[in-house]
This record gives C-alpha cells, sequence and structure tokens, in this order.
C-alpha cells in the first residue's frame, strides 16, 4: 500500500501529522490523524508535594498555561478542603477570561484567518499571518493589541504573563491594587472595542464555505451555570447528537461518564462516553449547550451564530465562529469584572490547615474545551496518582474522523494536491489541537520515573 503524509500539520500549537493510506486502486484506505509524542506530565508529577502542582503544570503548555494552573488549582482546594475567597474568586474568573482572549485573538486571527480571508486556495507562502499583515494590516495590528491584554492581564493577576504561578491553594497569593485595577481596565475596554469591530469580519468570513467539510456527528459535552457560558464554575453537562441529556457531573464522578483509550496509530489518547459515544469539547459544544452567554455583545453575536449554523451544530468550521463569539463574551467579562470595586479587596486566601481529602479534581473549561485534573495524594500530600484529562484528547476522535471524511473525495489518482492538503488541514485547525497539553515530547532525553524525592 502506498501512504501520502501530510508532515507537519501547520498553523497549530504543537507538532502532528496526517497519514492517508491508499489501496490498490490509488483510492484512500485509511488515513489518520497522527501524533507520535510521549506524554509524560502524569507520570513526573507522582511524588511531588500536590501544592507544587499548580506551580508545575502550567509548563505543560506555553499557550494556555493559565487553563492548566487553574484547574490544578481546583484540584488542590479540594484536597485542603477549602474554599477560594470571594475576591481570590474573581481574580481566577479575569485570569481565565484572559486566558481566552489571549487564546482565541491567537487562533482566530493568526491561525484561521488564513485560510478564509486569503483564500483556502491561495500559495501557501501568502495563506499565513504574514498574508494577513499584509492584506489587512490594521487588522493584524488589532489583533497583535487585543492579544496583549490577555498578557498583561496574566502578568498583573497571575504573576508572569507565562506560566502564572499566583493563584494558590485557598485563593490567590496576591491582591490586585487599584493603580493596576485602572490601567488594566483602560485596556479592556479598547479590547472590547477591538473585538466589537472584529466581528464585523467575524460574522461573514466564512460565508460560501462549504460547512460540510469534515463533518462528523458526536454528542456534545461542556460545564455551564444555570445555562449560561460560564467557563470558571458550573456543570458539566454531556448530550447527545441529538440534544438528549446523557449526564452531569461535577468531579471526581467524571469517571462514570468518561473512559479513556488508546489506537495503535497515535500516541494521544482517546476518550469516549462510557455508553460508547463520541463526544466533542470546546467553543463548538459550549455553544450547543449554553443558552446564553450572559454579555450583551456576545448573546446578539450568539444570536446570529444560531441563525446562521442552528442550535445544534455539527460542522466543524463552525468552531471557528463560535470561538470568535466566546472571544467576544470574555473581553465583555474583563470589564465587567474590572469595574467590580470587589475586586481590589485584601481578603484573597483562606488559610489551609493540611490534607482533608485524598483526593481532588478541578474542572475548568480551557479555551479548547473542558480540562480536568485528577490528584489522588497521600496522608503528607504528596502525589501518589495524576490523570489529566484535556481537550485534545477529548476532542481525538472528532479530528481523527474528520480528517478522513476530507480526505476520501479529495485524493484524486493517488494524488493530494496541495490545496487538497490544506482543506485537510484548515478542518484540524478548526478544532485547535493543542498539541502540548494533550501530549509531551521527551525528545533524546532518557526518561526514570519512580525516584525518590526526599520524602
Amino acid at each position: 500500500m502506498t501512504e501520502i503524509r501530510i508532515s507537519p500539520v501547520t498553523r497549530l500549537e504543537g507538532h502532528a501529522q496526517v497519514r492517508i493510506t491508499l489501496n490498490s486502486e490509488n483510492q484512500v484506505e485509511r488515513a489518520h490523524f497522527n501524533v507520535m509524542e510521549l506524554r509524560g506530565f502524569e507520570k513526573f508529577l507522582i511524588g511531588a508535594a500536590v501544592e507544587e502542582a499548580p506551580r508545575i503544570t502550567p509548563r505543560i503548555c506555553g499557550i494556555c498555561p493559565t487553563s492548566h494552573h487553574l484547574a490544578s488549582v481546583k484540584a488542590v482546594d479540594a484536597i485542603f478542603g477549602v474554599q477560594p475567597t470571594e475576591t481570590a474568586k474573581k481574580l481566577r474568573e479575569l485570569l481565565n477570561h484572559a486566558q481566552y482572549i489571549h487564546s482565541h485573538a491567537l487562533h482566530f486571527f493568526m491561525l484561521a484567518a488564513p485560510d478564509f480571508l486569503i483564500g483556502h486556495d491561495a500559495p501557501v507562502a501568502d495563506r499565513s499571518v504574514i498574508g494577513i499583515a499584509k492584506k489587512a494590516p490594521a487588522l493584524a495590528k488589532k489583533a497583535i493589541e487585543v492579544r496583549k491584554l490577555g498578557q498583561r492581564i496574566t502578568e498583573a493577576v497571575g504573576g508572569k504573563p507565562i506560566h502564572p504561578s499566583n493563584a494558590v491553594p485557598g485563593g490567590m497569593s496576591r491582591a490586585l491594587d487599584e493603580t493596576a485595577r485602572g490601567n488594566l481596565l483602560a485596556m479592556a475596554k479598547g479590547g472590547l472595542a477591538i473585538a466589537q469591530e472584529g466581528w464585523d469580519v467575524a460574522r461573514t468570513m466564512m460565508d460560501g464555505t462549504d460547512l460540510t467539510l469534515g463533518m462528523v456527528e458526536t454528542g456534545f459535552m461542556a460545564m455551564t451555570k444555570d445555562r449560561k457560558y460560564s467557563p470558571y464554575e458550573g456543570t458539566v453537562e454531556i448530550i447527545g447528537k441529538d440534544r438528549s441529556p446523557l449526564g452531569t457531573f461535577t468531579g471526581a464522578d467524571y469517571t462514570q461518564h468518561i473512559e479513556e483509550f488508546s489506537e495503535d496509530w497515535s500516541y494521544l489518547k482517546f476518550t469516549r462516553l462510557s455508553n460508547g459515544t463520541f463526544y466533542r469539547v470546546g467553543p463548538l459544544a459550549r455553544l450547543n449547550i449554553c443558552a446564553s452567554m450572559g454579555t450583551p455583545l456576545a448573546d446578539a453575536a450568539f444570536k446570529e451564530y444560531r441563525a446562521k449554523f442552528g442550535e445544534m451544530v455539527q460542522a466543524p468550521l463552525a468552531y471557528n465562529m463560535a470561538r470568535y463569539v466566546e472571544f467576544l463574551a470574555s473581553c465583555e467579562k474583563v470589564v465587567e469584572l474590572l469595574q467590580d470595586p470587589g475586586i481590589t479587596g485584601t481578603n484573597v486566601r483562606e488559610p489551609v490547615t493540611g490534607v482533608k481529602a485524598r483526593r481532588g479534581v478541578g474542572i475548568i473549561e480551557a479555551p479548547r474545551g473542558t480540562l480536568i485534573h485528577d490528584y489522588t495524594v497521600n496522608e503528607k500530600g504528596f502525589i501518589e496518582r495524576c490523570n489529566l484529562l484535556v481537550a485534545t484528547c477529548q476532542n481525538n476522535y472528532a479530528i481523527d474522523r474528520s480528517v478522513e471524511a476530507v480526505a476520501r473525495p479529495l485524493v484524486k489518482n493517488g494524488v493530494l494536491s496541495e490545496a487538497a492538503a490544506n482543506r485537510i488541514e484548515m478542518v484540524i485547525r478548526a478544532y485547535d489541537p493543542c498539541i502540548s497539553c494533550a501530549t509531551h515530547a521527551v525528545g533524546r532525553m532518557p526518561v526514570r520515573f519512580g525516584f525518590d524525592r526526599g520524602r
């Protein structure tokens, strides 16, 4: 059998390839999304003091470190039996929305937009962020500016623009002062204006695009609070492809609903529901499950989104527009949070007195989807078991099936044209997979597990 490879898949976080196997008639026999990096964080967290996990796990990824930071600290809160103060909770929510602004702006403007604003079939040299800067320099400049807002909030609240560390068991290690609040609020209002202006681009960007590209049908999973968009806290809801309710969970009971498995073509884990149903997470899932975004501009955009795509959307390319609706919501939420005088309160941490539970599970909605950190510790608080369930693993099945769905009609007589290859990549990019979050590249460094850290 002959094999065609797209390696690497471009304009996504991390490294992956597509492998297309042809039969004797030069037709597609099978096609897979292929990731061959070793996942390691779950192993080398074993033996660490659990309170160190929120500081270690952001190193999983430089694009969405805040998501791991917050999911981790929620798990540690549960182990120490403590809830953050109201001010600390507001600061954590602010951090989470800043992560959305940074990540969604990066993906929408710099990774996805070239395919739609430059053209699906444009030469590869033009179909890039450089092409966007040439064709729409004002848009490119504003995209960079609004991303800066996310990073500045992360720096002020989280302690560093990348790999934040200020969320600690029981709350936050540092309060936000009034000067910083004022400066960030001014930036946030500017960022919201940019996001609102960008909606005029987003709302029509995919007009004329074949939305059946890479079509798969699955269930969906997302966390909501009273059916509103709520990426920091709430109840995780699962629905089938016919919108039928398939269950809810809030913590350690996630294992009653989700099972993890592997396939021989990828090191990236897969997930499915315990009844065998496959599902997706992320912006598409959240907008399929939520009834409202909870902010006026995003709600208006959400209404347009539903008018264009429907209430139950299966098309992978619709992830791009759903992502922008969320981006707009987060820009509104950071303004709302920074206008709250209570966010500069000084009571930012509840005291921690020791291990109260041997297991803690933290769940948030990361930009790419539901993120779960699950730690089991010994009586002294050292991690004995760790499971990280990230969005890309949960979308892995759908990405893989979307790849084959696109490849089958596009490979002609054993040939995959550059334009056809880009269509396969477009569908993968729509999911915004984060390979670093889902795997860990060891390279040539030998890794030995089970060592003693001096406990």
